[in-house]
């Protein structure tokens, strides 16, 4: 079972996320944010789930400060779908995974 995940950075978000195909949804998260290490196995789960119609990406806001500051980041885990270029939903903090799967459905679908 590979990582489904793809950790981005401020130099690769604009063609990993901006310019990518599909929906991508992306997750902010630090390795010392304890909701954040809860989020990280469902993402993993959910990203192998929804190969195909969405991309999950990874941003580690200690290593890559611009991107977060950028899309007005304040508490970890946020985690932003991106469509076409643009935010077009957002959650903050860690959520259970139906719930997060249900959201994501109807952000894919909608």
């Amino acid at each position: 079972m590979g990582d489904m995940t793809k950790p981005v950075s401020d130099d690769t978000f604009k063609q990993d996320v901006l310019e990518a195909p599909g929906p991508v949804l992306v997750d902010f998260w630090a390795e010392w944010c304890g909701p954040c290490r809860m989020v990280g196995p469902i993402l993993d789960e959910l990203a192998e789930e929804f190969a195909g119609k969405l991309t999950v990406a990874k941003v580690n806001i200690d290593e890559n400060p611009m991107t977060p500051t950028e899309y007005a980041v304040r508490g970890i885990p946020t985690m932003i779908l991106f469509k076409d270029g643009k935010p077009v939903d957002t959650k903050v903090g860690a959520m259970p995974k139906g719930a997060l799967k249900s959201w994501l459905s109807g952000a894919i679908s909608g």
